[in-house]
């Protein structure tokens, strides 16, 4: 079956690259806060791209009809030097997967100020360590700078819930290239933008994949307590139906390295899979430890361990993982722009984000320099990005969005 799957992921990237010009994946090199090449044997090990897939997990052709508005061709009107802001995490356990989201947002505001100087964008970052505790803080620094009229975050789902009340009261759009939490677009929020699918699509997508495309019988799904770790888990479990089993469910807390409890369940319960629902962090640990532990279930997780720091802290324990985004695989010419300016590949998220500084800047650039401007400007916008179509309901949810599939090999 694997071998089955991973040429299918092959033949879908040949495609793509015959038609939209690249398929990327996400090497074990270091970067993006990467330690490098595991010494466990990792070292050669990439997350690879498999399929799109749909609310059933079935597989759905990637589109090339539309071409993307690239931040260099957003136009050459002058405009007074405007402030765009990231906020997300840019230090701590899981800052790979915000210096992603800089870094993509970077590029976007670096190819726009070369081809129009006479509108200069300024990213502003701010570091939240991905928690919220530490983004209450920082929030409110944020908006209190005049000057910033739109935001590339807050990155994780915890720390989105706790400080978009902020942004909401201020007016100052805030579009996430990652927060997957469903519940974030339910509290009424008028400048709430996701860039991406949320859990409710992620966690029947994977489900149905794991047990229609695979075939797997009997899943365990663990949790951190993370607000995204919780929503995902739940939603992966209900989707699962019969196949998910209860009884080897299991929770983890942030910060835990050691996992006797749970790989003593697992092993006894004797899973076709395991479905962990956290960041990378956690996940590089579990999966060695399950599998020092005899458990030869395939690992399963999300978004928050599709990264190379997953891949490079785990090393040979990673292989054969499958591992779910809504995000989509980077393609040329922004994954070779993106790897010239950084020395690295893009890593997830990377994609969204500069998709979405792009539609910030765009407003920008057609005179919409206020917050209340830019604003109104998004919750009409309608436009083809680099990874996708980008248009929003009155909740602040695309209006259509698809899952990729990615395998460790």
């Amino acid at each position: 079956m694997k071998r089955r799957l991973a040429t299918g992921g092959i033949a879908l990237c040949a495609a793509a690259v015959l038609t939209v010009s690249g398929c990327g994946s996400k090497s074990t090199s270091p970067g993006s806060g990467s330690s490098g090449a595991s010494a466990s044997g990792g070292s050669n090990l990439t997350i690879t791209p498999l399929a799109q897939i749909d609310l059933e997990g079935k597989q759905v052709p990637v589109s090339t009809s539309a071409q993307p508005v690239l931040p260099s061709q957003l136009g050459k009107a002058p405009c007074p030097e405007t402030d765009i802001a990231m906020v997300g995490a840019l230090t701590g356990s899981n800052a790979a997967l915000g210096i992603n989201i800089k870094d993509g947002a970077q590029l976007a505001v670096d190819q726009h100020n070369a081809a129009n100087p006479s509108c200069k964008i300024v990213l502003k970052t701010f570091d939240t360590e991905g928690t919220p505790q530490k983004a209450t803080q920082v929030v409110p620094t944020v908006v209190a700078d005049q000057s910033i009229v739109g935001v590339v975050g807050p990155a994780f789902s915890g720390e989105t819930k706790a400080t978009e009340p902020m942004f909401n009261q201020a007016g100052l759009v805030a579009t996430t290239a990652s927060a997957t939490n469903p519940d974030l677009a339910k509290q009424g929020w008028k400048t709430f933008f996701r860039g991406l699918a949320n859990d409710a699509v992620q966690g029947p997508s994977v489900a149905k994949y794991l047990t229609g495309t695979l075939g797997f019988k009997k899943v365990c799904v663990i949790e951190d307590d993370s607000d995204y770790g919780v929503g995902l888990a739940k939603a992966v479990a209900a989707g699962l139906g019969a196949a998910h089993d209860a009884s080897c469910d299991s929770s983890v807390k942030t910060g835990d390295r050691s996992f006797s409890a749970v790989v003593s369940t697992v092993s006894q319960a004797k899973p076709d899979a395991v479905f962990y629902s956290g960041y990378y962090a956690e996940a590089s640990p579990l999966v060695q430890q399950l599998r020092q532990g005899g458990v030869t279930a395939k690992f399963v997780s999300g978004d928050g361990v599709n990264d190379p720091n997953f891949v490079s802290q785990a090393g040979s324990a990673a292989s054969g993982a499958y591992l779910s985004c809504p995000c989509g695989p980077a393609k040329d010419p922004f994954k070779a722009d993106y790897t010239k300016a950084f020395s690295q590949e893009p890593g997830v998220y990377s994609v969204e984000a500069y998709d979405l500084a792009t539609i910030l800047m765009k407003g920008i650039e057609a005179g919409k320099r206020t917050r209340p401007e830019l604003l109104q400007y998004v919750k009409t916008y309608s436009g083809t990005g680099v990874a996708r179509h980008y248009q929003w309901n009155a909740e602040g949810e695309l209006t259509s969005a698809l899952i990729w599939m990615y395998e460790v090999e």
